[in-house]
């Protein structure tokens, strides 16, 4: 189930916030602890690399590590939409809020793959620290901010108080996302693509959460369903992992015969 070519690497991942303001932004931050307390319960290690919080609550999006063997192989069956549903705790009037939020996931690239940037394709902007972090934080334009002009891809990071740090890290999650779209490109010639990861768009949410009127939790790719929702918002999600790799290897096999 984990024979895929970049299985074994580290995973970088992204959690973006959909629809729904201030909920989607709370969305990303609950979906950012899932994530993290499940990787602390395999002894992966993570590390956020960048972050932008909301103006009231919550993340807009962020960047963080997940470094393990098979960290990617797992975390692949993640990509798609996440769809919340329930009271919201910022709404007076207790109404039912529903919010969205997009995950990806890429394999981070080992050194020995070769990926060829030019430097003249590149701009890089460096600018303040922000969030926590104490007398640091807006004293030295550490953070950088690298724009791959041909592709449009954009990753940044903050995390490290040295510059040189921050762009060591920015370039590597750039190489690793050019690396995946180019692999992509390829797949697309030879119509190899996951029908499921085909169409990432709002609508079509590959896992709903549901918190009230009742607590379920559903993939709906697989069919796989969960109703403690504590235990699956605390991290416990490889019920959902393992089920999802079980579809993949199945249609595999299928299409192969």
């Amino acid at each position: 189930m984990l024979a895929g070519e970049n299985d074994k690497a580290n995973a970088i991942m992204y959690i973006n916030s959909g629809a729904g303001g201030t909920e989607a932004q709370d969305w990303v931050e609950m979906l950012l602890r899932m994530y993290l307390r499940w990787a602390e319960r395999e002894g992966f290690e993570t590390q956020i690399v960048d972050m932008l919080q909301g103006e009231e609550a919550g993340i807009k999006n962020v960047t963080f590590l997940v470094r393990g063997p098979y960290a990617y192989g797992y975390l692949k069956c993640e990509v798609g939409i996440h769809r919340l549903v329930r009271v919201s705790p910022f709404d007076s009037n207790n109404r039912r809020h529903t919010s969205f939020a997009s995950v990806y996931a890429y394999p981070e690239i080992p050194e020995d793959i070769q990926v060829d940037i030019k430097e003249e394709d590149l701009r890089i902007d460096t600018f303040r620290s922000s969030g926590p972090g104490g007398q640091h934080v807006n004293r030295t334009e550490s953070a950088i901010r690298i724009t791959h002009i041909p592709t449009g891809i954009v990753v940044q990071c903050q995390n490290e108080r040295s510059q040189h740090k921050n762009k060591a890290i920015a370039m590597a999650i750039l190489k690793s996302r050019i690396y995946e779209l180019e692999k992509k490109k390829k797949e697309d010639k030879l119509n190899s693509l996951n029908k499921e990861k085909k169409d990432i768009a709002w609508g079509s949410q590959i896992r709903s959460y549901v918190l009230h009127p009742y607590k379920l939790i559903k993939d709906h790719r697989t069919k796989c369903e969960e109703h403690n929702a504590e235990a699956v918002l605390d991290g416990d999600i490889d019920t959902f992992i393992k089920s999802y790799l079980l579809y993949l290897t199945f249609e595999q096999k299928r299409e192969d015969n």
